[in-house]
């Protein structure tokens, strides 16, 4: 998993036998702070992880981390029991998007291990333009850019990159840590050369997309 809340001046891969699960917001119902998702790690995941990134340098993250809310909030429906080995890839903040998508393309061969490569993020997330009284709504700018960001990972994905120099990427990302990790999705399509499917569409309180795409979904039902 590449969640949008690990996001740091390295790059590591958590290497742990037990993630501790990791309530790293506020000002959210009691019952999310309490909630426990107890998947365990896989230092051989981890390690492979590290050892397809060289030359770069990938740290193993044995007890400072673990899987934070961008981690089990989504997976806690994806598999529910807990029983699936996770491990979590930070974001670097110090490289540029060229480098998520080259680290992506050399993980690729994990997934012919039947290891699931998932990024958790949001298209565009501006939490200083939430409006609560749009719900199921997006500003006329987010709609355009969670548009362009679709025809793009559609017909495209390799040049998904391109959207930062994009009008509307200031607004959509104010910060880069919830986009980045569209960027493992798309470099990974791009080396398949298979189509990304929409599954879930739409926007909520007007600065947050909730498109999700996945690559060989179908392949798989």
């Amino acid at each position: 998993m590449v969640s949008a809340h690990w996001f740091l001046h390295a790059t590591a891969v958590t290497a742990m036998a037990r993630p501790r699960t990791i309530h790293d917001f506020y000002g959210f119902p009691r019952e999310l702070g309490e909630f426990q998702y107890p998947a365990p790690g896989s230092t051989d995941v981890a390690m492979e992880v590290a050892d397809l990134a060289k030359p770069d340098r990938i740290g193993l993250d044995e007890e400072s981390w673990g899987l934070d809310h961008g981690t089990w909030s989504v997976l806690t429906h994806v598999f529910p029991e807990a029983d699936v080995p996770v491990v979590q890839l930070s974001i670097n903040a110090l490289k540029p998007f060229t480098y998520h998508m080259e680290l992506a393309q050399r993980l690729a061969p994990l997934r012919r291990q039947g290891v699931v490569i998932m990024g958790s993020g949001n298209l565009v997330h501006n939490l200083l333009r939430v409006d609560f009284g749009l719900p199921g709504q997006g500003y006329d700018w987010a709609v355009e850019f969670d548009r362009l960001a679709r025809e793009t990972m559609s017909a495209s994905p390799g040049d998904i990159a391109a959207l930062e120099g994009d009008a509307g990427y200031r607004l959509a990302a104010p910060t880069p840590d919830h986009f980045i990790p569209l960027l493992y999705v798309a470099a990974l399509a791009d080396k398949t050369g298979r189509p990304l499917e929409v599954l879930v569409e739409g926007m909520e309180y007007g600065s947050i997309s909730m498109t999700a795409f996945a690559l060989g979904a179908s392949e798989r039902a």
